[in-house]
């Protein structure tokens, strides 16, 4: 005799939403030169603090704070302007490096971008 094996729709369904979920995920690190990366200035802190891109990386940061934030590298390779609430600046980085970079109007607050 044959066993049935009728998987309920919800198990069959979370299963495939796991399967996919491992599938690919976008990352700064993935080797396509029109990469991204998506920094957030919020509540006096970047988010991530840290990141690691490849070279040609297109990075921004969103202010979303309620208050002015700049976002200016220790080495002046970048540098934006006083960036209101949901102001963006975008750099695209492409020499390999460390860049540490800080808020010139709170400068505790910091980051840093590795680009291999």
């Amino acid at each position: 005799m044959r066993k049935n094996r009728f998987i309920p729709g919800a198990v069959l369904a979370a299963l495939l939403l796991i399967a996919a979920s491992g599938l690919h995920t976008a990352s700064a690190a993935d080797s396509s030169p029109a990469s991204a990366l998506q920094v957030q200035i919020d509540n006096f802190s970047f988010t991530p603090q840290e990141i690691k891109v490849k070279a040609g990386t297109t990075i921004t940061w969103t202010n979303r704070d309620d208050i002015p934030h700049t976002v200016v590298s220790t080495d002046q390779v970048f540098k934006s302007k006083a960036l209101d609430t949901d102001d963006k600046f975008t750099t695209t980085l492409t020499k390999a490096g460390t860049y540490a970079y800080f808020c010139s109007i709170h400068p505790k607050m910091t980051g840093k971008v590795i680009v291999e």
